[in-house]
């Protein structure tokens, strides 16, 4: 969370919305451990990062969905050991994020 600090206070001191993502479990094997961050401001900028690339773009997506519906939310992105390699992923799993619109 502290890497994406600088990000957010641009972001903040711009007059941005910006959604928050933090990975709150895992099942199996993951490549972020809970607590993970990342922002995503109105304009689809990134900060900080939950899976490491594999899902990024679909967490991007719903962070916007959050700042368009002002809403909080739950989502799982996972894939089975034998999905995750036929796509190029090297570890199955599954992480489960929770994401909201930040409130300065």
């Amino acid at each position: 969370m502290k890497e994406i600090l600088a990000d957010l206070k641009g972001w903040q001191a711009q007059g941005k919305r910006i959604a928050l993502a933090r990975v709150v479990d895992i099942e199996g094997s993951g490549p972020r451990l809970p607590g993970a961050a990342m922002a995503v401001n109105e304009d689809g900028d990134v900060a900080g990062s939950v899976s490491g690339g594999c899902v990024e773009g679909a967490v991007v997506h719903e962070a916007l969905q959050c700042l368009e519906d002002n809403s909080r939310k739950i989502v799982s992105f996972g894939y089975s050991d034998d999905e995750a390699f036929a796509v190029g992923l090297t570890c199955g799993g599954t992480i489960h994020l929770f994401l909201e619109p930040l409130d300065w």
